[in-house]
C-alpha cells in the first residue's frame, strides 16, 4: 500500500532552544514528509540560522522569512504566518496537512501511527497525538480536561477533504477550535489520539504568560461564539484546577472584554448556532461532542 504524502507547516518564533530537536524528529520519522515549511515569524535569536541550515542539509524543507513585527501576536499572529507557509507549498500533492509547532519532540513512528488512525476511519478528518509535558515521573499530558474532539494547536493533522470541506482555518482567535467544530458539523469526525504522544518544551502559553494565556483564552471563545451560560460553567469547572482560580478568572475576563471591546464574532451564524446548540446539550446531559469516544485504533 502507498505510503500516505504530507506537508507540514510550522510557524516559529525565537526557537533557538528547542527546533533542533524538532528537525532531528522529523528527520528520523518511518514516514517523511513530503515538505515541510518552516515560517520564521521575525526571530531575534538564532531560529533562523538553524532552519537555513536545515534547508541546505534537507531538500524537503523550506524556509519563509517574515519580518519582525517586534512582538508576538496572540491568535491572528501565528495563522498570518501558516498561511504565507501554506502558500510556500505550492503545487506539491499531499493527502495530509499538518500544522506543528516547533517546540516539540516526536517519536520516529509518530506520523505512522496517525496515518494508521486516518486510514482506519475514513470519517476522521482532523487528528493529532496528545500533546504532553515532561514531569519527574515521565510524560503527561499538559491538559487532562480537554474533550476528546479537541486537537491541540500544537499538532493537529487535516486530512484534505476535510481541509477543503471547512475552507482552511479562521484567521481569527480561536481558530483551534472552530476548525473542529465546522468538520463535525459537516460530518467529520476530530480526535485527539491519547495513546500517542508528543512532548511539548514550552508549556502551552508560556510565550505570553499565564494570566495574559488565559485572558487571550478567554476572548478567543467569545469570537467563537461561546453560549454565555456554557463559558460560566466552564470557568467553574476550570476554577478548581491549576491555577486555582486564576486560570477561571482570567478566562472569564478574557471573554468579557470581547462584550466590552465590542469585538465582532466570527462571521458564521450557522457555525456558532451549531456550536451553542451543541454547548446547551452538553449542558442538559444530552448526546453531543462532548461524548465522542476516544479513536484508539
Amino acid at each position: 500500500m502507498n505510503q500516505p504524502t504530507y506537508v507540514i507547516v510550522s510557524p516559529v518564533r525565537n526557537e533557538e532552544k528547542f527546533l533542533p530537536r524538532t528537525l532531528e524528529s522529523l528527520a528520523n520519522q518511518t514516514i517523511p514528509p513530503a515538505q515541510w515549511v518552516i515560517v520564521d515569524d521575525g526571530s531575534t535569536d538564532g531560529t533562523r540560522k538553524i532552519a537555513e541550515e536545515a534547508a541546505q542539509k534537507y531538500p524537503w524543507i523550506k524556509l519563509v522569512k517574515r519580518a519582525d513585527r517586534g512582538f508576538r501576536q496572540a491568535g491572528t499572529g501565528v495563522i498570518e504566518a501558516f498561511y504565507d507557509g501554506y502558500a510556500a507549498v505550492g503545487g506539491e500533492p499531499w493527502d495530509y496537512l499538518v500544522k506543528l509547532d516547533g517546540d516539540v519532540t516526536l517519536a520516529k513512528d509518530y506520523f505512522e501511527k496517525c496515518f494508521a488512525r486516518f486510514a482506519a476511519n475514513e470519517r476522521l478528518g482532523i487528528g493529532g497525538g496528545t500533546v504532553c509535558k515532561r514531569v519527574a515521573e515521565g510524560l503527561e499530558p499538559e491538559s487532562k480536561i480537554d474533550p476528546v474532539f479537541h486537537v491541540r494547536g500544537a499538532t493537529k493533522i487535516y486530512r484534505k477533504e476535510c481541509w477543503q470541506q471547512i475552507g482552511g482555518l479562521l484567521r481569527q482567535p480561536g481558530w483551534d477550535t472552530l476548525d473542529e467544530v465546522k468538520a463535525n458539523m459537516l460530518g467529520w469526525l476530530t480526535a485527539t489520539f491519547p495513546d500517542i504522544t508528543l512532548e511539548h518544551h514550552r508549556p502551552a502559553g508560556g510565550a505570553y504568560g499565564t494570566w495574559s494565556n488565559w485572558k487571550k483564552n478567554g476572548l478567543a471563545n467569545y469570537i467563537a461564539g461561546y453560549h454565555p451560560l456554557f463559558m460560566a460553567v466552564k470557568c467553574l469547572k476550570r476554577s478548581i484546577h491549576p491555577p486555582v482560580l486564576l486560570g477561571a478568572v482570567g478566562l472569564w475576563w478574557g471573554f468579557l472584554s470581547g462584550y466590552f471591546r465590542g469585538i465582532a464574532q466570527v462571521d458564521d451564524r450557522a457555525l456558532i448556532r451549531y456550536f451553542r446548540q451543541q454547548q446547551m446539550r452538553r449542558l442538559m446531559g444530552r448526546p453531543s461532542l462532548w461524548d465522542q469516544k476516544p479513536v484508539l485504533r
